[in-house]
């Protein structure tokens, strides 16, 4: 069969049906109500940066897409020195080293755009998908408490969504690194051990200690006890006590600091003790993390892997300038979520219209009084949909209603004009009735508003 490459839908960039959309940006929607609720002000930054920015917090650059033109003129190179960004963070570095002297600090921000990776399409990864960010960025000191704070907006932001109960995995990377450091490993040797570790739950327990063997140069009885220390599962209140015992030097001892301050902030901001653990095996891949880290599981589909992640930065501004801005934030790649639950039939689509109500069109000597239905009903905030063709039949505009799902649809005919009422069906109940038309609005904003 002949197929159009024009017309065909390019792997990795979702494409959704309108009920399928109007799911998305409910989820959208109290994305960022729920950012707003705790002070965080909106940005946006260019879908586009300078290569070297990009790379130089933690990009691959096997998975940046880099911009070039179609066709160079004057003996110019196709070739740009610029790419589409991959994240949201690396352009908050910039952004903030740039206007930092026009920002109020502690910056809040929140920031809902889409991002664009280069990596293999498959289920639930993208090329193109939205990620909802927010941040906390100080000037000179940004305390333990901000931390806390993020896994308090990741567990209201998760009850307002009512995907069920999450568990939010947190750590702190100088445990970790303080850990490995006392075997004298290169802060190179270390971060390679990070990148294994955020493995962990994607290959085999044997191609672990493969790989961990090939970057950390130790005795398997040295690689027993790591694997051990990383691993082996208790409840938070173990791992928190395990941990005070042990003594692997002062980076150590300030991480297990930190990690028991953002647990006890977490509880004071109302995060219950059975939506997150403790788990030393979060690491976090990208280099810019240095103190708390998080990710967070729903405990219902642990298939999806982590769904909303972030940590804290100390120093993610350095390549941009000299002043120490440090910051703390989480991500929430919203597309992955919501298309991945829409497919498995988790999320259910209700309609195909964002509007409640259509007003039908029975006659052509009538189009301006439904015209007039419509703007007085918009006028009191209720999406409304007018019929603009009369010739149809009512049984074809009926039918349309139940296709996109309007809840009431408005019927004025000749009958109803003579008799100045307002029919209003019910596309649920199927109930019909006639409203004088002086008191219509008044009996509309008393329906039901689902």
């Amino acid at each position: 069969m002949y197929v159009n490459e024009k017309s065909t839908q390019i792997s990795g960039f979702p494409e959704l049906l309108p009920e399928e959309q109007l799911v998305l940006e409910k989820f959208l929607q109290i994305t960022r109500e729920q950012y707003t609720l705790y002070g965080f002000t909106p940005i946006e930054t260019p879908a586009v940066e300078k290569k070297s920015v990009l790379i130089s917090k933690g990009g691959n650059e096997k998975e940046i897409y880099a911009l070039s033109r179609l066709k160079a003129q004057n003996g110019q190179s196709p070739d740009t020195d610029m790419a589409l960004h991959f994240d949201l963070t690396v352009p908050l570095a910039r952004y903030v080293a740039t206007h930092k002297d026009d920002l109020i600090f502690p910056f809040r921000r929140y920031q809902i755009q889409k991002v664009w990776r280069g990596e293999r399409p498959q289920a639930g990864r993208y090329r193109e998908f939205y990620q909802c960010d927010i941040d906390i960025i100080a000037r000179g000191i940004l305390p333990l408490m901000a931390d806390a704070e993020m896994p308090a907006i990741i567990y209201s932001l998760f009850e307002r969504f009512s995907l069920g109960p999450i568990c939010i995995r947190i750590n702190n990377r100088k445990i970790v690194t303080g850990y490995f450091e006392r075997y004298n490993f290169s802060p190179f040797q270390i971060q390679e051990i990070l990148r294994v570790i955020d493995k962990a739950e994607k290959i085999s327990q044997q191609e672990l200690l493969e790989e961990f063997t090939k970057v950390a140069n130790l005795s398997q009885e040295d690689i027993s006890l790591a694997m051990q220390f990383l691993l082996e599962q208790r409840s938070s209140e173990e791992t928190l006590e395990m941990l005070k015992k042990q003594s692997f030097g002062d980076l150590y001892e300030q991480g297990v600091k930190e990690l028991e301050t953002v647990i006890e902030g977490m509880k004071l901001l109302g995060v219950p003790q059975d939506a997150f653990a403790i788990d030393l095996s979060i690491a976090r891949g990208l280099d810019y993390y240095t103190g708390t880290i998080y990710e967070t599981l729903l405990v219902k589909h642990p298939d999806l892997g982590s769904v909303c992640s972030g940590g804290r930065y100390d120093d993610l501004t350095n390549c941009f300038g000299e002043e120490k801005l440090p910051g703390v934030g989480i991500s929430l790649g919203l597309t992955r979520l919501v298309v991945t639950l829409l497919r498995k039939g988790v999320l259910q689509t209700v309609s195909k219209t964002p509007a409640r109500i259509l007003v039908s069109a029975m006659s052509s000597d009538l189009l301006p009084l439904y015209l007039r239905i419509g703007n007085d009903l918009r006028k009191l905030g209720m999406a409304t949909e007018v019929f603009l063709d009369p010739t149809q039949s009512l049984k074809v505009q009926m039918k349309y209603a139940d296709k996109k799902g309007f809840r009431f649809v408005i019927l004025v005919g000749e009958q109803e004009r003579e008799r100045n009422v307002i029919g209003i069906k019910d596309m649920i109940s199927g109930e019909d009735v006639s409203i004088p038309e002086e008191t219509f609005l008044d009996y509309i904003i008393s329906l039901p508003q689902e």
